[in-house]
């Protein structure tokens, strides 16, 4: 048995038992290595206060400042005590709280003028804000009083010349019980495997990992931190970009038929039938997936561009030469609305070429069926069948696709319409359906950054639409805040009255259903099917909830109702979300995109693909609920034709919350890729690389995807050469094991069109 390495050990053997415990369930932390790879968040110089001034509500903070007053109040007649105490540093004041028996030693401690660290939970009381119990480190008892003034300046002295660490902490461990828990384990670092190859490490002039790792944690200069932090961040880049690079080769690796399209086939005489002329990015990014699809190995692109910037055509396009070329393309969708509305505008488009071998169909023409799960057998049965013996070219469809039973006659593409939710599973699972697997093209619903695309889909291939289709029109955004000013809420039903009185339909969207006791937290076990589950799950906003918000999500019934019987009256006033029967919502879309509905009241079942050019205005309700590239994406939904278009956000979120600016940078701008940029800025990095990436969350610990693009775009190239020169890293055995720990064998799958 190969010896455990320093790292690897479980951190109960250093620690004991119960702090290993928390810092496995609260902190994801199991072994040395673990622990070592947990930085600081940043560093408190004694000498630099945290400012009180702008601390964030609901957060777990640590902050350092002098005691200005402490008093304890009787309450409930005298029977409870608390101690309140008043904190300072000059930029502002906080209140401390402590009840009950909790009063006696803070009370002996925190006498005025004491200097104390201190860490809790950011809360709001009596428009006050307060630290309840916080747990404290007294920073001014370190020399006895007997050493007299000048030992107690000395200990201050030897204090303030030291960066403190503040870890990532959670309420059951400060700051300061994760720092002793380091220091016990920091000797391991010397043990630390390096991943760099020596010849990268030298060239950059970048610090050994283990003295790395000792000046991340316990720095004496500032330089010692920025030293410790890039050699780190080059590690993640460095060693998630190899994981990338072997996916990369590996896929070079793989045969692929070769697909071309033929002189005056299907494609041909599409095109030869478009109203419209293509725009030249359309033209362009066709001729690199024609490119990629012409070699004998799968193409893996990745498709990205502004929200209506037309990425279905061109995906169409793509479809169709490959059914040319005597293959199969298969478009798979996130919801079954979505497919649906897919299907129908790829049918609408393509006209008799969607009706091959039908009366009337085109000689040239295909069939172009539709699968989604909740289809009915007969249905469901003529559609396997038709993708079986090849009749259908063209299948649309959710991840019914995936299920075993169904089989391809010859799949030659799948198109992924990514929207945020397929993992990676999915699309292996439809890839494994080709005799050899068939060529990728993957679609992202909003624009991405360069880097996340670089990290995200770092194994694709990127083309970027940055223009729009002639003809769509501006959208103007304004944000409602319906908590500060009900009046301008009413204002927003007169103006999406006014909308359908001039002749064109609106959206209102909301962030719940509203059918179902779960959502609103209730009763367990309401019967919905599995399927119905995962549609209302997809319809959830992607934002978090507003500070201390205890009221449920608007939803789509209830707001329904009120409207139609309330500011709406009158008008054609109709509800679309997952939980509907498919017949039901397929008829609902179909008389909206008819004009046979006003307003259209729905979940973000609409976010994506939903194309009706006479619908204008858009009111989005509980608006703070959502990310900055949903509100984008649904926003999206209007202005698609020759009227402008109108989004209004409706928010009760307070004027100066960070749920307010979202806003505010929605309706600033129209940039799907600036939004992109500040919607990483806002999120977490993990919630930005998604559910399915867990696997490459985990991994970026030091790196950030957003400010390190110079970093990642260098460690991209040095790995796609290291890789080429060695692809099975024979020569860079700590490399080898870096790939393993980081990527556990499942993990580096899941990277797998990331």
């Amino acid at each position: 048995m190969e010896p455990v390495s320093a790292l690897d050990e479980p951190l109960k053997k250093l620690l004991g038992g119960a702090t290993a415990k928390v810092m496995a369930e609260h902190l994801g932390l199991h072994t040395v290595g673990d622990l070592l790879h947990h930085y600081p968040r940043r560093y408190e110089e004694r000498g630099r206060l945290t400012p009180l001034s702008d601390l964030p509500l609901d957060e777990h903070v640590t902050v350092v400042a002098q005691v200005a007053d402490a008093r304890v109040l009787g309450f409930n007649n005298g029977r409870g005590k608390r101690l309140e105490v008043t904190l300072t540093d000059g930029s502002g004041r906080l209140q401390l709280v402590f009840f009950g028996h909790g009063v006696h030693k803070p009370h002996q401690d925190l006498l005025p003028g004491r200097r104390a660290m201190f860490a809790g939970k950011v809360g709001v009381f009596n428009r006050k804000t307060q630290l309840a119990h916080p747990t404290y480190q007294l920073l001014d008892t370190e020399a006895g009083a007997a050493d007299g003034e000048a030992g107690v300046r000395e200990a201050v002295d030897a204090f303030a010349g030291r960066l403190l660490p503040l870890y990532p902490a959670c309420k059951q461990l400060d700051s300061w019980r994760i720092a002793k828990a380091v220091d016990t384990v920091l000797p391991s670092a010397q043990e630390a495997v390096d991943p760099l190859p020596a010849a990268l490490r030298e060239g950059r002039g970048f610090v050994s990992l283990p003295e790395a790792l000792v000046k991340v944690h316990r720095p004496q200069t500032k330089a010692d931190i920025e030293d410790a932090r890039e050699r780190l961040k080059w590690d993640e880049a460095f060693v998630l970009q190899v994981a990338l690079a072997r996916r990369r080769y590996a896929d070079t690796q793989l045969p692929a038929v070769a697909r071309r399209p033929v002189p005056d086939g299907l494609l041909d005489a599409f095109d030869a039938r478009l109203p419209f002329t293509l725009t030249e990015g359309q033209r362009k990014v066709s001729g690199e997936i024609f490119g990629d699809l012409a070699t004998e190995h799968p193409m893996h692109r990745l498709l990205q561009g502004e929200v209506g910037s037309g990425k279905t055509m061109v995906a169409l396009r793509a479809m169709l030469a490959v059914v040319d070329g005597g293959g199969q393309a298969a478009m798979l969708a996130p919801t079954e609305v979505l497919a649906q509305q897919h299907h129908r505008s790829i049918t609408e488009m393509m006209g008799d070429l969607a009706e091959g071998g039908m009366l009337g169909g085109s000689s040239l023409g295909t069939k172009v069926v539709l699968l989604t799960g909740s289809m009915g057998t007969a249905a469901r049965r003529r559609a396997l069948l038709d993708l079986t013996t090849g009749e259908a070219g063209l299948v649309i469809g959710t991840h019914a696709l995936i299920e075993d039973k169904v089989s391809f006659h010859d799949l030659g593409l799948v198109v992924v319409d990514e929207q945020h939710r397929f993992g990676v599973e999915q699309r292996d699972a439809l890839r494994s359906k080709g005799k050899q697997p068939p060529h990728l093209l993957v679609m992202t619903a909003t624009p991405i950054p360069r880097t996340v695309a670089m990290t995200v889909f770092g194994d694709l291939e990127t083309s970027v639409l940055d223009q729009l289709p002639a003809g769509r029109s501006p959208i103007a955004t304004h944000v409602v805040p319906a908590a500060d000013k009900p009046h301008f809420l009413a204002r927003a039903w007169e103006r999406v009255r006014e909308e359908v009185e001039g002749g064109h339909q609106a959206y209102v969207v909301c962030p719940r259903i509203g059918d179902d006791p779960e959502e609103a937290g209730g009763a367990k076990g309401a019967k919905t099917g599995k399927g119905a589950k995962a549609a209302a799950k997809a319809e959830e906003p992607d934002a978090p909830s507003p500070d201390g918000d205890k009221r449920p999500p608007l939803a789509v019934l209830d707001i329904a109702a009120r409207l139609a019987a309330g500011p709406l009256a009158g008008l054609r006033v109709e509800v679309l979300h997952g939980r509907m029967n498919p017949d039901d919502k397929d008829d609902v879309m179909r008389r909206f995109a008819a004009g046979q509905v006003d307003v259209l009241v729905a979940t973000t079942v609409i976010e994506v693909g939903v194309n009706v050019p006479n619908a204008t205005a858009m009111v989005i309700m509980d608006a703070d609920r959502f990310g900055v590239s949903q509100l984008h994406q649904l926003r999206g939904r209007v202005g698609r034709g020759s009227a402008p278009g109108l989004c209004l956000l409706v928010s009760e979120a307070h004027e100066a919350s960070p749920a307010r600016a979202r806003l505010g940078a929605v309706a600033a701008t129209l940039d799907g890729f600036e939004l992109s940029r500040i919607d990483l800025e806002q999120r977490r990095e993990g919630d930005v690389l998604g559910q399915a990436q867990s696997g490459v969350r985990s991994s970026l610990r030091m790196l950030t995807v957003i400010d390190d693009e110079e970093i990642i775009t260098a460690a991209r190239a040095e790995a796609t050469r290291t890789v080429a020169a060695d692809p099975e890293l024979t020569g860079h055995p700590e490399l080898r094991t870096a790939l393993d720990a980081l990527l556990d064998k499942d993990r580096e799958e899941f990277l797998d069109k990331g």
